[in-house]
Formats: structure tokens, sequence, C-alpha cells
């Protein structure tokens, strides 16, 4: 059964129309525009890439590829993979090798266009994949410079989970005529995430991250908001005995496929990232989102916790913060229109504590065991034990 995002936008694009479509994260609009593209591909017996797929993040093209690869069958090639990170000689022969679906990033992109490695003569569709994000990682003069060697006559179609009014300039210029296809509210998380904030002192922090990885039982992602503190906060999981692989902008390629790959085969049960994997991130059952940190947009905070209760499933997002920043996370739910469930950080230790208090009651109002030296008494005083020494 299609999702509505899916049942919405695929009539459509099979038709020929320019889409630009947003949706709650976790609806399936990844399969909205490749199947359509893989529809359109088996009805045309032509050569070279016939599709573009242009997205913000490495590990995003990468997870696009493998969907694509997993559904197109024998009667198509596999998609071209083009990012930085990764060997150029492996994605240059996938192109001669006959790919007619390229998913891209526009760095690399550009540098193959620079170096006439690659040509876009017999392109028939654009997909500009997280478009909003494109935008604020700084991809539009890119774009530009890409879609300038495109055929003008093509189907574009734009997808992301929020919309923003820098895509304007995408529609603007790039779009003909467009099929709106706009489902669910963009900047509210979706209804089976329980949402739920602890207020928390900073030398706290970490102590309550392990409590509530501590009762989670399923994968858990949990953002921080700098490179430094996700290599911090990694390391002071794995010391404290938990299985944690981090992501971040400056970890080389391979390091990143092999935490991502880690974290979905089950080798890692919790992931540390910065906003890098807030979007398109696609791992199976996440089912626990921390924010160790705010995060500097109200947007991310939705793509953050949209990793979690995806495709029908449910899951929890907990937010951490301080005393001192209770004003930003009001002004985060007034942006989001949402409310957040206030969560007590300190239940388990005020239980602890008077689990000890009641302890020590109950000691002082036992019998004194500790023997007696030969020749005296014990004597008890309200609170304390006194040997009292017996003339003889």
């Amino acid at each position: 059964m299609p999702t509505p995002v899916q049942a919405a936008a695929i009539p459509q694009a099979l038709a020929g129309k320019d889409v630009l479509a947003t949706a709650q994260t976790g609806t399936g609009k990844t399969l909205a525009f490749l199947i359509p593209i893989m529809e359109q591909l088996l009805k045309q017996n032509t050569t070279g890439i016939a599709a573009l797929v242009l997205v913000p993040t490495r590990e995003l093209a990468m997870q696009v590829a493998d969907q694509y690869d997993a559904l197109r069958g024998k009667q198509l090639s596999p998609a071209a993979l083009v990012v930085g990170g990764l060997s150029e000689g492996q994605q240059l022969r996938a192109i001669r090798n006959g790919a007619r679906v390229m998913v891209a990033t526009p760095g690399r992109l550009e540098d193959f266009l620079d170096r006439k490695l690659v040509n876009f003569r017999g392109l028939r569709v654009l997909v500009l994949d997280e478009a909003d994000r494109m935008l604020d990682m700084g991809f539009l003069p890119a774009i530009r410079r890409i879609a300038a060697v495109l055929p003008k006559d093509r189907q574009t179609m734009c997808f992301s989970a929020t919309l923003e009014a820098s895509v304007v300039h995408l529609v603007n210029d790039y779009m003909k005529n467009p099929v709106r296809v706009a489902l669910g509210s963009t900047l509210k998380p979706s209804e089976n995430v329980r949402v739920q904030a602890f207020e928390v002192d900073a030398d706290r922090k970490q102590e309550v991250l392990h409590r509530l990885l501590a009762k989670e039982t399923g994968r858990c992602l949990v953002f921080a908001r700098t490179k430094r503190g996700t290599e911090r906060l990694t390391k002071n999981l794995n010391r404290e005995g938990f299985a944690a692989a981090m992501i971040h902008g400056d970890r080389s390629q391979s390091q990143r496929t092999a935490a991502l790959a880690g974290f979905q085969q089950g080798r890692y049960r919790i992931l540390v990232a910065t906003d890098l994997a807030s979007r398109g991130i696609h791992v199976q059952d996440i089912a626990h989102v921390i924010n160790y940190d705010l995060p500097e947009i109200a947007e991310n905070f939705i793509h953050r916790v949209g990793r979690t209760g995806r495709a029908g499933g449910h899951g929890v997002a907990s937010t951490l913060f301080g005393r001192d920043q209770r004003s930003d996370l009001y002004q985060l739910e007034r942006t989001l229109g949402i409310r957040m469930e206030r969560m007590s950080s300190t239940a388990d230790r005020q239980e602890k504590d008077l689990s000890q208090m009641q302890d020590r009651t109950r000691n002082r109002n036992q019998p004194d065991r500790r023997e007696s030296a030969p020749g005296t008494r014990m004597v008890r005083l309200p609170g304390e034990v006194l040997q009292v020494q017996m003339q003889s």
C-alpha cells in the first residue's frame, strides 16, 4: 500500500508533470520519486544518464542509490553514485558501464562536469531531494551551475520534509507549473513520536543520558551540536560500557560508512552524531532519539526527531536542556507549535536518596551487633552509641 505522499505524487510524476512535494520525515518520499523514474526508464530504450538525483550529503546519496539498486531488477543497470570521499575510479566506471540513474552531491558532480567526465544530453528527469537542506548548506550556486548544463526540456521534482521561503528560487527558476503536494504538518513531529524534555544541571547531563540509554533496549540516536562534543560524548559512552559509534563532518567517508553500517547491523546500539545525520539517514527501528544539545534552528529538531517513529512505527524523542536554556526551549516550542512533556531528571536521585535515608534510619533503630570489650556495657542514647567503662 502506498503512503499518502506516494499515492499523491507518483501518478503526477508518471504523467510527466513537475512535482513539488513536502511531507513529514519517514513517510516514503524516496520511493515517491524512484518508482516513477524506474517506470519511465523501463519504457525508454535509451543510453546515458536519464535521471539525476541531487542530495545534500554522502550518506543520503548512498542510501538513495542502495534503495534504487534493491528495486531496479535485472533490466536496469546499477545507479552511478557520485560523491566525495569515495573512489573516483569506481564512480566513473559505473557511468561508463551504462548507468541511467545518477545520485550525486553537488560538489563532486561539479568537479566531474568541469573535467568533462560526464554529460547529460539524454537527461529526462532532475530530482532535488532535501532541497531546503541543500540551500541551507550553501549549494544554491552549485545547483544553478549544474542546472545550466541540463536540457531545458526535462521533468523536475523537489522533495523535502520542510519548505522554506528560500526554496521559492527553485520553483520559480527550474520548475514548470509544478503540482504541489503538501501532506501533514512539516513543522511538527510525527504523532507516532512521544516528545519529552528534561531540565538538567550541566554537571548531570551525562548522568541523565546514561540513565536514558540504560533504560532503552532498542537503537538510540544521540545528537550533539559540535564535532568536538560528538567525539567527547562517544568516548565517554564507550568508557561506561555502551557500544557507541559517531558521525560528524570531519570523519573520513570510510569511518562514517563503517559507523552507520555498524549501527544498522547492530554492532553499535548507539550512534552519536551532529546534524549531518538528521536528514536522510534511515535506520530501521530507531527506538529513541536524544537531543543531548538543543539544535541551532527549529526545523533541525523536526528532522532529528524524524529519525524515529518512521513508516508507521512508534518512538521516543528526549531533549536535555539547562536552566539557562529555558527561554531557548520555549522559543523552539513556539516556533513549532508544540509542547514537550516535561519530565523530572531528578526522580531517580530523589528515590535513591530516600532509600538511603530509610536505610540509615533502620540501622539506627537496630541493636548494635558489635562486640563490646570485657567489662563494658552498651548505653544507647538517641541517635548515637556510647561505650561506657564500668568501674570494678
